[in-house]
């Protein structure tokens, strides 16, 4: 019994294993990546931000049980930001672009795999800056590039492209920007699944973060993220189930004044999710400009 309902949880699994740094709701992104002031792009010039995530998986939480299980993902994500000196609606424009490798090592169904996952291309940043305020909207997709394969639960790719939007803003209580709070959303569209015939439905996840500028210049912030799958699945054999996630943490950020880079970490706890994997997300980018 206790065989068959692993299998069971493994199987819905499928669709939700990850091709960016740790569990996606039901897509690519992943909440708790960008953190504190996430909405507010640099100004003109080119940024190269690395991301080392960890996420540890201790649950699969579904509408038909609970298991207690082990699990995780190791990612590092290369980002790479273009802010031109060009204008669109009053906003600067820019495009960005994200390569990531990955190593998923699931323990509970005996499969691991290493690779690079899913490439997302983006050619559309517009950011708008005010004296107290910031904010973004951005169109992009992810493709399918990674490795995957049906009877592979710890495939690296999705099998699926993404379109994700992007909206955000940050607000500046202060006009010396000491106290922030920022929420950064993306919407995904996803594409059929080849191997499967199904297309996951549509998902919404928003980063939050209220920060802290301290004397000492280092940055601290309650911080967390949430999503919800927003359509069922459709295709033949597609459920009704629909995924959900929450989870809180805090964040640390200061400069590396040695190679002029930015450096900010960041520790989630995941709560109440639904149909998809609960565990705990390390985060841990270094932004530097060029």
């Amino acid at each position: 019994m206790k065989k068959n309902k692993l299998l069971a949880l493994t199987g819905a699994l499928t669709l939700a294993a990850a091709s960016a740094p740790g569990y996606a709701v039901n897509g690519h992104y992943v909440g708790g990546i960008e953190g504190t002031k996430g909405p507010s792009v640099p100004p003109e010039g080119f940024y190269y931000r690395g991301y080392l995530v960890y996420y540890d998986l201790d649950s699969i939480q579904t509408d038909n049980g609970n298991m207690d299980v082990s699990g995780s993902v190791t990612a590092f994500a290369n980002r790479f930001i273009w802010v031109t000196d060009k204008k669109f609606l009053g906003a600067d424009y820019g495009a960005e672009a994200i390569v990531i490798a990955q190593h998923n090592d699931f323990d509970f169904a005996n499969a691991s795999e290493t690779g690079i996952g899913d490439i997302f291309l983006g050619p559309v940043i517009l950011s708008w800056h005010g004296k107290q305020w910031d904010s973004v909207f951005a169109a992009g997709h992810w493709f399918e590039t990674g490795d995957y394969s049906v009877t592979e639960p710890a495939s690296i790719g999705k099998g699926f492209g993404t379109t994700m939007l992007t909206l955000g803003g940050t607000w500046y209580f202060d006009e010396q920007k000491d106290w922030s709070l920022s929420a950064l959303s993306r919407y995904e569209i996803k594409t059929e699944q080849d191997d499967t015939g199904i297309t996951p439905g549509d998902s919404w996840i928003v980063e939050w973060a209220i920060g802290k500028v301290l004397d000492n210049g280092v940055e601290v912030a309650l911080a967390g993220y949430d999503g919800w799958q927003l359509e069922s699945d459709s295709g033949a054999g597609a459920g009704n189930a629909k995924a959900e996630q929450h989870a809180i943490g805090a964040e640390v950020t200061f400069g590396v004044p040695a190679i002029g880079a930015q450096l900010s970490g960041a520790l989630y706890t995941e709560y109440s999710n639904k149909n998809r994997p609960e565990g705990n997300l390390f985060r841990v980018h270094l932004t530097k400009a060029f």
